[in-house]
């Protein structure tokens, strides 16, 4: 890393015993940050960059998607070189909202014809 480029703070993260209900239930309403969930919880912890996720929206959108994310206690992320890696935390968020992420892991259903 050359002298010129500044490193990037580690981002803030709120532990879910920390996350008002409503808080939790708007961060999964969006149908991005739900995607970003969905295919995080069907990945390893830390293997997935922020980069490898094909979302429709903007680097600056999904570094606002992950913020929201964060702030309601369902990613952690950290730093590793120029990447950020992710992390679903369900273990905790389940502790804090039992059922809540199970529901909206669950496939949508087929609409009816």
């Amino acid at each position: 890393m050359t002298a010129s480029r500044a490193h990037r703070a580690a981002p803030d993260h709120t532990h879910p015993d920390h996350v008002p209900f409503l808080t939790a239930l708007s961060a999964l309403a969006d149908p991005v940050r739900l995607r970003l969930v969905r295919e995080l919880a069907g990945s390893a912890d830390w293997e997935r960059t922020c980069g490898s996720f094909d979302v429709p929206v903007g680097k600056a959108a999904l570094s606002h998607h992950f913020a929201t994310l964060r702030a309601a206690g369902l990613v952690e992320q950290r730093d590793e070189g120029p990447k950020r890696l992710n992390r679903l935390r369900k273990a905790e968020f389940d502790a804090r909202f039992p059922g809540l992420l199970d529901l909206a892991l669950r496939p949508e259903p087929a609409p009816e014809a």
